[in-house]
């Protein structure tokens, strides 16, 4: 997985609904779109899940739903993140099959090293940077953490926490895969173009 990792706040959108915010990130040229919505009750979030999925799925975009596989799997998902706290990631691989594309949160070197034997499609490094989207998070790993991550690790690295078009290039090239944010996009004025703009970072690097 390269490029623009969107995960969703539907409270950060400025009262514009979540759909619409999404397909400004797809027209310009995001990679992923992570649904996380922690405090929607089930059938608000199986909704927003059937409601982003003809979008993404006609852009070729994958959609993983954060932390929930019994979402992921009654929406047609194509995936699933989990962190240290979810299920374990044998029982998802096991629930929705070898061609479901699994994440899994580093918020630890323990973490990063008890990942290495697994076989899930990326680690979502967390946080890079103090991020008020997520509290519950360790301290920062910053850029010297993430590049040291990237010379231990076999997998691909999504980075989240506190980015923006900033400081996405430095996050780049210190070695993340990938570039998650939420609100700076889902809070953006212009949703299309601060995703554009995040986006150009990576054509930059071509």
């Amino acid at each position: 997985m390269q490029g623009i990792y969107l995960v969703t706040d539907q409270d950060l959108c400025l009262g514009r609904p979540l759909t619409s915010v999404v397909a400004d990130a797809v027209r310009a040229g995001i990679a992923c779109v992570q649904l996380r919505e922690k405090n929607a009750a089930f059938r608000d979030f199986l909704n927003q899940a059937l409601a982003l999925k003809p979008i993404l799925t006609s852009a070729g975009i994958p959609l993983l739903i954060n932390d929930r596989v019994d979402i992921a799997l009654a929406a047609g998902a194509d995936g699933v993140h989990l962190g240290q706290t979810d299920m374990p990631y044998e029982a998802a691989r096991r629930l929705l099959g070898p061609a479901a594309v699994i994440g899994l949160s580093v918020e630890t070197w323990e973490d990063v090293v008890a990942a290495q034997d697994l076989d899930v499609d990326y680690l979502g490094v967390s946080p890079i940077f103090v991020t008020p989207t997520k509290t519950d998070t360790k301290p920062p790993w910053g850029l010297e953490g993430l590049a040291e991550i990237r010379a231990y690790s076999r997998h691909s690295l999504v980075a989240i926490g506190g980015l923006n078009a900033a400081n996405a290039l430095a996050i780049i090239r210190a070695g993340a895969d990938s570039v998650a944010v939420v609100s700076a996009i889902c809070s953006a004025k212009d949703p299309f173009a601060a995703a554009r703009n995040l986006v150009t970072c990576f054509d930059s690097l071509q």
